[in-house]
């Protein structure tokens, strides 16, 4: 805040200007205001400095756009931890462990295996040693598909190439487009890769068609001395994260998905189909309506499905009390499949931003029928100051209870549940660090120690049925839950790391033990907003990074829709308009199941090269992980066994029966016979 001490820092001549916040303070707004301050001055000594801030809130980064040099074009970044810790748990509702898979990727780790440990800690360590990385594609890729580009890499490279950056043609700002679909490879493509090491991602820049396509060692994939290897039209490789920090960063707005080429074939689930017929109705262009949507596209009769950008789905404005269900309305109702929030707050507690736990739930790439219904258990009159901003969110409901309380967690079904996530809101004491968690932690055991249905009856007939429970008389419900608590599936949030030796009472972690090698966090049922730390790092040496993260995380920010969210009247709702329809088409995170559907052949001892390779061609979507049983000699899938996440294994990875595999599924216009989006995982 003083000039004089700015002066002494030499902060004219840095290379950036880091400013971190403290994440156990009582008052998680004034924290934001008084590091917003600190930029205001920064900016004010040094207006060209990059600055690189991290946030308590979300509502607070609209401020940052009020001052006058704060540009993100010239890698000025905000990193929102309320924002990505809620949207990283999102993701672990969609995809169990996703959250554990993103934060290994942006810490920057090497990893060291050892004979001395299980085979299970092994295989997650080899994943937490890979990284993000963005590399120009050799001119061998220009006129490819992603999918024959991705295919490539990785079969011939042993990369996993995620996403690309597009230019649009009207010479805007460049986007990042992740899995995409149709569209080709222009020369010169920048790639996002997540590997081992920046040394690995520059096979992608020398490989060449003519010299390497016999190579059968990717490491042997070197410079050539081809002419058009030369003629590259004076773009630089973007920088790595371990690279050298000379290089300019590439300069790329916030946004998600590029606008993809019309006018190809119409596409289902990956495979093109011969139906032009469809495209027109009535001599109108129906581009990119779905089947869920009107039928005749008129606005008079079109009701307002999605918010203003098409990013996601919206819904008339509701009061909170038309979704409080007491006890008994919450038993009556038909709970499946939903997402159970356990809630601790106060009434005066400050808000920890609802909506970023919600809106990647409700991003407009999922049909409305596949949208989980979020239940929040927790004190209502702390939820009516955060319901602004979820009162035009659809499927939300509130049990005015306490989640410590069996009887309202059993009338909200969690254990037909598909996530239960544990979150406290109430500002931590300083007294004593390990009290940070106790509500969280004793929520969790108090799941865990739960029993469900008649379990003399169901072990009596476990030999006909793995499950024959009655779920609290519900008849009507599709799917069998757990008996015991222990397989509800759960990610608990944690202020203090070290408290991760609370929540698994059959584990063997050393108190001392780094979050990231506890088994809790490799199964992805903890995540503290601690990792989220090393997010700095990773974004001063290479911003797209934590652009990529944005976009995977919060199902479809953009800088669009932050600037509607800053000027504090929620999300607006908007006609549908082929341009915001087109926005549905962008891909997103999923588990697919080895044990059934049309992958189950791949469980049967095959590699996981071909699991990759089968994927992309048949179905487009692009395999990223798997999430392993922990007790691989068990060959029934049973919710009692613990997983475990092993990002990108290595190409002649063995499969088993068991494997559920984290994948980026491509957006389905129509719901074809067979959709991954409705297969059991």
């Amino acid at each position: 805040m003083n000039a004089m001490d700015l002066e002494r820092a030499k902060v004219h001549e840095a290379d950036a200007c880091l400013v971190l916040a403290n994440k156990y303070c009582p008052d998680p707004d004034a924290e934001d205001a008084a590091n917003i301050m600190r930029v205001i001055s920064i900016k004010n000594y040094s207006d060209d400095i990059r600055v690189i801030i991290q946030l308590m809130q979300y509502h607070n980064k609209a401020y940052l756009l009020n001052i006058p040099s704060w540009d993100w074009k010239q890698g000025d970044d905000v990193i929102c931890l309320a924002e990505l810790k809620l949207g990283f748990i999102a993701q672990s509702c969609l995809a169990p462990g996703f959250s554990t898979m993103m934060a290994n990727l942006f810490a920057m780790r090497s990893f060291k295996t050892s004979p001395d440990m299980a085979a299970w800690q092994n295989d997650y360590l080899q994943g937490t040693g890979c990284e993000m990385y963005t590399e120009t594609l050799s001119p061998t890729f220009t006129g490819m598909t992603f999918s024959q580009a991705s295919e490539l890499c990785f079969v011939k490279l042993k990369l996993l190439l995620l996403a690309i950056e597009v230019k649009p043609e009207d010479g805007g700002d460049p986007k990042i487009s992740i899995n995409p679909r149709r569209s080709k490879l222009p020369t010169n493509t920048v790639g996002f890769f997540i590997a081992q090491s920046a040394e690995e991602v520059k096979r992608a820049w020398f490989y060449c068609k003519a010299c390497h396509e016999d190579v059968k060692d990717e490491n042997l994939i070197k410079k050539c001395k081809c002419k058009h290897l030369a003629n590259k039209t004076g773009a630089t490789p973007a920088t790595p994260f371990s690279a050298a920090l000379s290089k300019p960063l590439l300069n790329i707005k916030n946004s998600v998905m590029a606008k993809e080429e019309n006018g190809s074939k119409p596409v289902m689930n990956g495979r093109p189909t011969n139906k032009p017929a469809d495209q027109q109705k009535n001599g109108k262009m129906e581009v990119g309506i779905a089947d869920d949507q009107a039928k005749d596209f008129d606005f008079a009769k079109t009701e307002m499905k999605y918010d203003s950008t098409g990013m996601f789905h919206w819904t008339p404005a509701r009061s909170i009390e038309d979704c409080i269900l007491d006890r008994n309305q919450a038993a009556m109702t038909v709970l499946n499949g939903h997402v159970v929030v356990c809630l601790f707050a106060d009434p005066d507690s400050p808000l920890i931003g609802l909506r970023n736990l919600v809106m990647p739930l409700r991003a407009s790439n999922f049909h409305y029928h596949e949208l989980k219904h979020v239940v929040i258990v927790g004190a209502v009159d702390y939820l009516r100051r955060e319901w602004k901003t979820l009162q035009n969110l659809p499927k939300i409901s509130v049990l005015n209870g306490s989640p410590l309380s069996r009887a309202d967690l059993r009338a909200v079904n969690v254990n037909l549940c598909d996530m239960c996530v544990i979150l406290s809101a109430k500002v931590p004491s300083n007294d004593d660090p390990t009290l940070a968690d106790k509500e969280a932690i004793l929520a969790s055991l108090n799941i865990k120690a739960m029993t469900f249905g008649d379990i003399i009856t169901n072990i009596e007939s476990m030999g006909d049925s793995k499950d024959a429970l009655n779920n609290m008389g519900d008849t009507t419900v599709k799917r069998p839950g757990p008996i015991y608590g222990t397989n509800v599936p759960m990610i608990t949030e944690l202020v203090n790391d070290s408290n991760v030796q609370f929540l698994d009472q059959d584990d063997d972690d050393d108190p001392d033990t780094e979050l990231y090698l506890t088994q809790p966090f490799a199964c992805g049922t903890a995540f503290a907003v601690s990792v989220l730390d090393s997010l700095m790092s990773t974004t001063y040496f290479n911003q797209n990074a934590l652009t990529l993260i944005r976009s995977l995380i919060t199902g479809g920010a953009t800088p669009e829709l932050e600037i509607i969210l800053a000027e504090g009247a929620g999300l607006r709702g908007g006609y549908s308009t082929p341009d915001t329809l087109s926005h549905r088409d962008r891909c997103r995170v999923g588990q697919i199941s080895l044990s059934d559907g049309p992958l189950a052949t791949f469980g049967e001892g095959r590699k996981y090269q071909d699991l990759f390779v089968a994927s992309l061609r048949n179905y487009g979507m692009l395999c990223i992980g798997l999430y392993r049983l922990r007790d691989a000699a068990l060959t029934t899938v049973d919710a009692t066994s613990k997983r475990y996440v092993i990002t990108n294994p290595p190409f002649d990875f063995g499969l088993l029966p068991t494997d559920q595999v984290y994948v980026l599924l491509p957006f389905e216009r129509k719901q074809s016979r067979f959709s991954f989006s409705e297969t059991e995982v």
